[in-house]
């Protein structure tokens, strides 16, 4: 059994962490960004899927390139931010399972149309695509997740030699700037959306 965090470590990863609009000036490097993912790719899966596949767009030109993909007031934010991701998802994540997974042949599960392994792609790519957000977070990071783009778009621009993956969303990321962020939105209480059986 784990150690409960201290409320400070609480604090940074859920109680006081927000959504940021924009950032304070600086730099985010490799070394940052492969600090984030040793942590998402820790996170599980099911059998140990890992289907998420990251663009870092840490260049002015990549981060343009994401910009010219999305919507609304969303591309100022992403010409702006110090850095940006395209977390995507492989819909034919099933063929690195033989050593990811191997216990057993789970490859033979999944074989078939890609179909048969959106929702199991979807479902993990998301959730390491939450584990993205509290790493960056646990790293002393903030980010802006959003979904304001053209998959299509996204795609073409960033997954073309990777035809099986899709985008699933996006977000910037680096030191939060307080000014960007609106008043924190209500959260339910337990009793809202929660049944004990």
């Amino acid at each position: 059994m784990g150690t409960p965090l201290d409320d400070a470590a609480l604090d940074t990863l859920f109680r006081t962490a927000r959504t940021y609009n924009g950032y304070l000036p600086g730099d985010v490097t490799q070394a940052d960004i492969e600090a984030i993912y040793d942590l998402v790719k820790m996170g599980p899966t099911s059998a140990n899927q890992q289907p998420a596949r990251f663009v870092w767009c840490l260049s002015q030109e990549a981060k343009d390139k994401l910009a010219d993909c999305a919507t609304g007031t969303n591309p100022d934010k992403i010409r702006k931010a110090p850095a940006a991701v395209v977390i995507g998802m492989d819909l034919d994540f099933h063929e690195e399972l033989p050593w990811l997974f191997p216990h057993t042949d789970a490859k033979s599960w999944f074989e078939g149309p890609q179909e048969k392994r959106r929702d199991s792609a979807f479902r993990n790519g998301t959730l390491q695509g939450g584990y993205f957000i509290m790493a960056a977070r646990a790293l002393g990071w903030d980010t802006g997740p959003m979904s304001g783009f053209d998959p299509a778009k996204v795609e073409a621009a960033f997954f073309a030699d990777q035809p099986s993956v899709r985008v699933n969303f996006i977000s910037t990321f680096g030191k939060g700037d307080p000014a960007t962020i609106f008043g924190r939105s209500p959260r339910p209480d337990f009793g809202k959306f929660n049944k004990i059986g």
